[in-house]
């Protein structure tokens, strides 16, 4: 079988997604833990074309790198339930081994991890952990994989490649051991690359270099990719739909242009809010997202982001809201007093005119104000 196309038309093939070259379907991930069951991705479904970006953007603990892990398989065998659909050209790889698997990693799909210092293996060579891939995928003779893996070096701005692939990882800096990984994850061609949160602890300058490297590699090889962020600021110009994503659901999905010119979901304006603006005079406090990320174990009832926003209303802390299209159909969002509606600013208007806390709704009775209060402060102060 070559190595470059490992997914045949088998039992599970779908034969209405071929047009698509990722299809995710309610896909849901559970880690049973001593605490509980912690429901890490809560029936998340996107479609990925060719040559596209997707953008994966929230807060640490939103379900984002388990998203990414749970479509590539990359997970612990023990304790997971994994759920929902897969369909990576037309076949549905929910249900592949890990053998099978193993040939999807790298030559069809790979990813660049967070933080390469991790990712890397200090007692390797950098020559060795990039051929080895080339010669298990590729079947490429020794001298050959040396070949290749000094063209990608110097494909992705290594100085100096033939030396380098002598060096161990700590004789790189930050931003060189990225520029690695992203040479390791491109090794074998792969169609689809996962670039988890690709600048973390990179200073600025790096960070701009990283992204602009990962896009032209994008552009030369036409290959798909989702760039997992915290920031949207760094997904704004680099992609052309983004997800936002909270406590392990999608609470708004949009075309870029889109999601920036009529945001709906009150996270997402939180996560705008909090990016720090050249225009904003010097030494100006920079605006936080009150409160804690919502525990996995035990969410809170109705809306996750309730206990934290300054929308909330009753309604909020008592039925959770549907994934539903706004005015485009292709921009979805979960809330019941959307942004820029105006059951949204009376919503808001009701509650900055009863000075209440973030949380807890202006509408609610005594009783249900009191519960409101103890949901908030559960979700403000203690661990996630």
């Amino acid at each position: 079988m070559s190595a470059r196309r490992i997914v045949t038309a088998e039992a599970g093939e779908h034969p209405d997604r071929r047009a698509t070259l990722l299809e995710v379907v309610d896909l849901s991930t559970r880690f049973r833990t001593g605490r509980g069951v912690v429901h890490a991705v809560d029936g998340v479904s996107f479609t990925l074309d060719r040559g596209k970006t997707l953008g994966v953007v929230g807060e640490s603990g939103s379900g984002k790198t388990v998203l990414s892990r749970s479509v590539m398989g990359l997970l612990p065998s023990r304790n997971v339930i994994r759920s929902g659909h897969v369909f990576y050209e037309g076949t549905d790889i929910i249900g592949f081994d890990q053998k099978r698997m193993s040939r999807v990693w790298g030559a069809e799909m790979a990813m660049v991890f967070q933080d390469p210092m991790t990712s890397l293996n200090p007692v390797l060579k950098i020559g060795t952990q990039i051929t080895e891939s080339l010669r298990h995928h590729l079947r490429v003779d020794k001298s050959d994989a040396r070949d290749t893996a000094v063209a990608l070096l110097t494909s992705v701005g290594i100085p100096s490649p033939e030396q380098r692939l002598d060096d161990y990882p700590h004789q790189l800096s930050g931003g060189m051991r990225q520029r690695v990984t992203i040479a390791i994850a491109l090794a074998c061609g792969p169609k689809v690359l996962f670039a988890d949160e690709p600048t973390t602890a990179l200073d600025v300058t790096v960070q701009a270099q990283i992204l602009d490297l990962l896009a032209e590699q994008q552009r030369e090889r036409h290959m798909a990719m989702i760039l997992v962020s915290h920031d949207l600021g760094v997904v704004a110009g680099r992609t052309d739909e983004i997800m936002v994503m909270y406590g392990g659901r999608v609470v708004e999905q949009a075309p870029t242009s889109v999601l920036f010119n009529d945001v709906k979901m009150p996270y997402t304006e939180a996560l705008l809010r909090s990016i720090p603006r050249i225009e904003h005079a010097s030494h100006q406090r920079l605006e936080a997202i009150p409160g804690r990320p919502p525990k996995l174990v035990s969410p809170p009832q109705g809306c996750n982001f309730a206990p934290r926003c300054r929308y909330v209303q009753s309604k909020c802390l008592e039925e959770t809201p549907p994934l539903v299209p706004a005015g485009d159909p292709s921009h979805r969002f979960r809330c019941w007093f959307p942004v820029g509606t105006p059951e949204g600013a009376e919503a808001l208007a009701r509650n900055e005119a009863a000075g209440v806390p973030v949380g807890l709704p202006a509408t609610a009775p005594p009783a249900a104000a009191s519960g409101a209060t103890s949901t908030a402060s559960a979700h403000t102060t203690e661990e996630p």
